[in-house]
């Protein structure tokens, strides 16, 4: 496949599934550019569907964590990009987390992808101490304030929900003034929170072609309006897409395609994985 397109994988990996030592490796083996993985601190009993009423796979509940995940793939690879597909910001604490992305970009050598968001489990946030009438507007007061950690040696931050004086933090991550950051969602208020603070969507998975180059050409729109250069697009596909449908995808500008795979033991997962390489190679 000609151009700039890059090609990633991104799956949940699990107790139940590949090592992620020898996930990364066979990804990277393979020439694959990224490996992306999604965040579930754990799913509440009374709430094991989506929204839709459909049953959630148990891979929701038996996800490991996105950075000792990641930090276990950069470990045994050069090259292949580190990515939360998302992480859960309006979870986690905001000083912590920045770290964690710091030391992450930082033992990799600058590899770290940042995708964030807000999440939809509502329940899941209420037993993190988060508000989901409000997690919107905390989740741009975290990328703020982690923005200020990373790019400030006395860093401080004073907001409506994180507020913090003074501090002193390191490592700072080694991708100058920080990884990338991908909001992923595809409700009314993303593209304005993009670009606003972020450096690129991550569209969710699902998403149709007509939908998903809709809201490029309004995102797009909005940055431009507001005086931003272009930003990145990520999208996903499934492992069935054939190569028109990637070269769609790159006439529409998008970025980097994540393959989104199940999670399954070794032998199928890297069968799944040769099958890819014959598309992204030819």
């Amino acid at each position: 496949m000609g151009g700039t397109m890059k090609f990633g994988v991104s799956t949940f990996v699990t107790d139940e599934g590949i090592h992620p030592t020898e996930f990364a490796r066979a990804l990277e083996e393979r020439g694959f550019e990224s490996l992306f993985v999604p965040e579930h601190s754990h799913i509440p009993v009374n709430e094991q569907t989506w929204p839709d009423g459909s049953r959630l796979p148990r891979v929701y509940s038996r996800s490991l964590d996105p950075f000792v995940t990641l930090s276990a793939a950069a470990a045994v690879t050069e090259r292949l990009r580190l990515g939360t597909g998302i992480v859960l910001a309006v979870q986690r604490d905001p000083i912590t987390l920045a770290k964690e992305v710091a030391s992450l970009d930082h033992l990799s050598g600058g590899r770290m992808v940042l995708g964030i968001g807000s999440g939809w489990n509502r329940t899941e946030m209420r037993n993190h101490g988060t508000d989901p009438a409000t997690r919107l507007a905390l989740l741009r007061e975290r990328v703020l304030a982690m923005k200020e950690i990373w790019t400030k040696d006395e860093a401080e931050f004073h907001g409506r929900y994180v507020d913090f004086g003074p501090i002193l933090s390191w490592p700072k991550p080694k991708q100058r003034p920080h990884p990338p950051i991908l909001l992923g969602g595809g409700g009314p208020t993303t593209f304005a929170r993009i670009v606003e603070y972020g450096d690129g969507w991550l569209a969710p998975p699902g998403l149709s072609l007509d939908k998903l180059t809709h809201g490029i050409r309004e995102l797009q729109r909005l940055a431009r309006d507001r005086g931003r250069e272009d930003v990145s697009v990520t999208a996903y596909l499934s492992p069935g897409a054939e190569a028109a449908d990637v070269a769609r995808l790159a006439e529409h500008g998008v970025e980097r395609v994540l393959f989104g795979i199940d999670t399954a033991p070794r032998d199928e997962t890297l069968r799944t994985l040769d099958e890819l390489t014959k598309l992204i190679s030819s």
